[in-house]
């Protein structure tokens, strides 16, 4: 088999071609939305899912499977005739040739573009300090989640091998870096699963005696919901016996355990075996390529600057929405990447049928929401603050309706019967192969970069 491939993706000359990068919430309901146009559309991404990222805790803590929150994007978009759907990683969009290069497994396409959506998304930002990766996993991937449900359920298998009481502590000592809603959620689902799911699975140990360390270098919890549901949200977590440490910034951190300074400069260690990173986001690399062949600077996060209508700078022909984009301090959140996707959608119809365009975006803010534990949350809608049972089942509601497929649904609400009615996790099992794949692979790269490529390339034989 050759070393490379070169393929080349393109539509009839007098189709409009479209191609969008990127499948989450801003590149499939891009795609969706232009379901009807007379365009020919090519949807590329490095994975072949659809990924409900707000979900992807509870994967990590045992309570739905990937399939349920990761659908594939092909079955989403099987029935929409004029979408294509390809796998590849977007290496290059040349923005004068008006082409979008990706690349898979040694193949190389290239797609030809009249229109182009960027929604590539981000990924955990480690402020500068990229060697946290590798003991403190983010969570924006499938492989994240499976990599921290091997790390967690590991945690306590390890423990229970365990008969120096200092090293016991260390492997039943979870650490949850950043007080926003992933953090929340993930610390109080690791609280509820050592004090509920797994008593009673163990004898050299109580799993009630896990604990649990939630640190941000921010002085709140869910700072953006404001301080009622903030003071609320704090209240719940230590009700539950979460350890809720603020103003406390990480310095370093290593297999064993985990180093903060606090808000005095003193400097202090926490042994923790599993420490999971939630703490900030950085925008896929594409945005920085785009801002410079376009002349621009990206924000901290990477993010672009883009028109009011989402267009990049100079080219109208490029849209920029989601994660990727840096307009009115408007949030990283799935909502906006959705109605990002539709404002840029209806652009490239009203251009195809000569109407006019370059309206501005407006972003219609429906709330934010995020779980502690069953039967409790906390929703910010507008001058409404909801707490407790209530905002859990606007947020049950709300989840389930942006669920894509009715089978996710349908397995979900048994799921959730299951642990949340129970105190059963349906989801429990996990490999040493999915904890150590991450840096296995990264350091096979770093020997030899293609051959990761060739392994892939030798399995398809």
């Amino acid at each position: 088999m050759p070393g490379h491939t070169d393929t080349v993706a393109s539509a009839p000359a007098s189709a409009h071609r479209v191609v969008v990068i990127g499948s989450g919430f801003g590149g499939l309901f891009a795609a969706k939305a232009l379901r009807r146009a007379d365009v020919e559309l090519t949807l590329i991404d490095r994975t072949t899912h659809h990924l409900f990222q707000p979900l992807l805790y509870q994967v990590a803590t045992g309570i739905l499977s990937e399939g349920e929150v990761a659908p594939p994007t092909r079955d989403i978009l099987r029935r929409q005739r004029n979408a294509r759907v390809l796998l590849g990683n977007v290496e290059t969009i040349d923005l004068t040739a008006r082409t979008v290069t990706s690349t898979a497994a040694g193949t190389t396409t290239v797609s030809r573009y009249d229109s182009v959506i960027v929604a590539a998304g981000a990924g955990s930002s480690y402020f500068g300090s990229d060697r946290f990766a590798e003991f403190a996993p983010g969570m924006k991937t499938v492989d994240d989640a499976l990599e921290l449900r091997g790390r967690i359920f590991g945690a306590y298998e390890m423990a229970e091998l365990e008969t120096d009481p200092l090293a016991l502590d260390a492997w039943l000592t979870f650490v949850v870096v950043g007080a926003g809603p992933t953090g929340v959620e993930m610390a109080g689902q690791i609280a509820e699963l050592s004090r509920r799911t797994l008593k009673g699975n163990f004898r050299s140990f109580d799993p009630r005696t896990t604990r649990v360390v939630l640190l941000d270098a921010d002085d709140a919890v869910l700072a953006s919901f404001g301080d009622k549901l903030s003071t609320h949200a704090l209240h719940e977590l230590e009700s539950m016996g979460v350890e809720v440490q603020l103003s406390a910034r990480v310095v370093e951190v290593d297999a064993c355990g985990i180093e903060v300074q606090d808000a005095d400069g003193s400097r202090r260690r926490i042994e923790a075996r599993t420490k999971i990173w939630a703490a900030g986001v950085a925008a896929s690399p594409l945005g920085r390529q785009l801002a410079e062949q376009a002349g621009i600077a990206v924000d901290r996060s990477g993010r672009v600057p883009v028109q009011p209508d989402l267009t990049l700078p100079g080219h109208p022909e490029v849209f920029v929405i989601g994660d990727m984009m840096a307009l009115a301090e408007l949030p990283g959140v799935s909502p906006v990447a959705i109605q990002g996707a539709r404002h840029a959608a209806g652009q490239i119809r009203a251009r195809m049928s000569g109407r006019p365009a370059g309206q501005p975006f407006r972003y219609v803010d429906k709330g934010s929401m995020a779980t502690i534990s069953r039967f409790r949350a906390v929703v910010s809608i507008k001058k409404i603050r909801l707490s407790g049972f209530v905002a859990w089942l606007v947020w049950l509601a709300v989840h389930l309706v942006y669920l894509t497929a009715f089978k996710s649904r349908f397995t979900a609400l048994v799921h959730w019967a299951v642990s949340f009615l129970g105190r059963g996790r349906s989801q429990r099992t996990w490999t040493w192969q999915q904890v150590v794949a991450r840096t296995g692979l990264q350091r096979l790269e770093q020997v030899e970069p293609d051959a990761t490529r060739t392994e892939l390339r030798s399995a398809d034989r």
